[in-house]
């Protein structure tokens, strides 16, 4: 319980398939957040979870990704139609608490 567990491993999916992969996050952490890194691209944030509730997300999950956060259970990311683009690695951690997001200008 110490560290967040991800599964499966690796997914190799055709086009237009579903792909879910699955989080556990660190007993008693209640923010759950996505993430995806192409090739060569940075970090990019997908969504995150307060509990069971989305908190925020962006607009590139909202068109291709669905995820939920059930009590007692794994959460979940969701690719709802897979495409070539899609290839990357996931990324799921969590925390205890969350701070705001400070940009720089």
């Amino acid at each position: 319980d110490t560290e967040v567990t991800q599964s499966p491993s690796h997914l190799v999916n055709g086009k237009d398939q579903k792909a879910k992969m699955d989080c556990v996050p660190i007993k008693g952490h209640s923010y759950v957040y996505w993430y995806h890194k192409k090739l060569e691209e940075a970090l990019e944030f997908l969504v995150y979870f307060q509990k069971q509730d989305i908190v925020e997300d962006t607009a590139m999950f909202k068109q291709r990704f669905s995820a939920e956060c059930p009590q007692n259970s794994p959460c979940s990311l969701e690719i709802n139609s897979t495409e070539a683009a899609d290839s990357a690695l996931y990324f799921c951690a969590s925390s205890q608490s969350t701070v705001l997001r400070v940009s720089s200008s």
